[in-house]
């Protein structure tokens, strides 16, 4: 007990006691807080200085994070919102995703990868980052203008294709077999109507009930999002659908709002972990293999995201500027694509050397990507006083 205990507060001494200096430089070089927090699992982990060696609670802190996540993701997914994007946003969300499928699978085939990896890294392609997208836009563009509208809605829809493909992971794991396979369809369904009902009939009369008592609000809005993760573990799907759908059923909620701004302190917390144990995670000892077929996918995406966005919103009808700044805000990979990569290995999909030069394509995405939106556009890290806004 007294090691377990040592071993959880020494890695959180170390994550955030050496986040608030890389944040620091990060700042100073007006980076995006998320590389700090990769960088420094990075730099600590069991590939690193070794000074984190354990593993498994970098992996279960990590897993964590990724449900909360995840939960909060459901939050913001409201059904009108969602009918919005679906009928204004649809065609250039799903043809995006197509190219960058292929665009994965051929360059991933190119270098003598399986067609079973190279799908693998074709779905991982597909998805640009819901937190670096959000994060790094200002709360004025957010919410009043129309290229955090078209960012937000867009990001919404990847987001739903990637639970889509999270869920498709989860039956091709699951079994071989037709019972194994049925099983999993059957649970997605069951799992949704008890969310739904469960949130109708019991949990809304709850909130209604003590909507005053902020603390319980706090403590039954986590206590929903763990049950319903377990929930779908125990049903045969994973805890991160459980999670997302525990959000997206609260998500219509009037008090959903207020849950989310309570958690924000929470999803923080978490996302230090989660980036953490992303860098944490990487196999320096796989870095001279997976460096050049990494790169390669890394500057295919960072190259064709914003081409490829800014020739669709141009033919659906938006301006040259507001296009080519939102596919440059879309122009990375995705922590989904993280997700994917740790589901396939899990699965035995694809094999440790294939998610390492996945993991690595996402980090190099990341860095180069908030780079130039910080050093382009107006976000709240922006490299100028002109650019800057919160």
């Amino acid at each position: 007990m007294n090691t377990t205990t040592y071993t959880v507060s020494y890695l959180i001494f170390l994550i955030f006691a050496g986040t608030a200096v890389l944040s620091t430089l990060a700042l100073f070089t007006r980076q995006s807080l998320l590389i700090a927090y990769i960088a420094l699992g990075a730099i600590l982990g069991p590939y690193g200085l070794k000074l984190i060696s354990n593993s498994v609670v970098i992996h279960q802190a990590g897993n964590v994070g990724i449900i909360f996540l995840l939960f909060l993701l459901g939050l913001d997914l409201q059904p009108q919102s969602l009918f919005h994007s679906l009928r204004k946003m649809s065609l250039i969300t799903f043809s995006s995703a197509i190219i960058f499928f292929i665009t994965g699978f051929v360059i991933s085939f190119l270098f003598g990868f399986s067609a079973a990896k190279c799908i693998v890294i074709g779905a991982a392609m597909m998805f640009s980052s819901t937190i670096i997208g959000i994060k790094l836009l200002p709360t004025t563009i957010l919410h009043h203008q129309h290229t955090g509208e078209l960012v937000v809605s867009i990001l919404l829809l990847q987001d739903v294709i990637a639970i889509a493909a999270i869920l498709v992971l989860q039956v091709m794991a699951s079994s071989t077999t037709a019972p194994g396979v049925t099983g999993i369809i059957s649970a997605f369904p069951i799992l949704v109507i008890v969310a739904y009902v469960f949130q109708r009939y019991i949990l809304s009369w709850l909130l209604a009930r003590f909507d005053k008592i902020h603390e319980y609000i706090f403590i039954l809005s986590i206590g929903w999002c763990l049950c319903l993760a377990e929930l779908g573990h125990a049903l045969g799907l994973s805890e991160e659908i459980g999670a997302f759908i525990a959000g997206v059923a609260l998500a219509s909620n009037p008090i959903a709002c207020y849950i989310a701004d309570s958690l924000k302190p929470l999803r923080d917390f978490f996302l230090v972990i989660f980036f953490f144990s992303i860098g944490a995670s990487f196999d320096f000892n796989y870095f001279p293999q997976v460096i050049l077929p990494a790169c390669a996918l890394a500057l295919s995406i960072l190259i064709l995201k914003p081409v490829i966005f800014n020739w669709l919103l141009r033919r659906s009808g938006e301006v040259k500027k507001i296009s080519w700044e939102v596919g440059s805000r879309l122009g990375q990979l995705s922590e989904f694509s993280i997700l994917i990569i740790y589901m396939a290995l899990e699965a035995n999909i694809i094999h440790p050397f294939t998610a390492n030069m996945i993991e690595a394509a996402v980090i190099i995405t990341f860095i180069v990507s908030c780079y130039w939106i910080v050093m382009r556009y107006p976000t709240p890290l922006a490299s100028s006083d002109k650019l800057r806004r919160d």
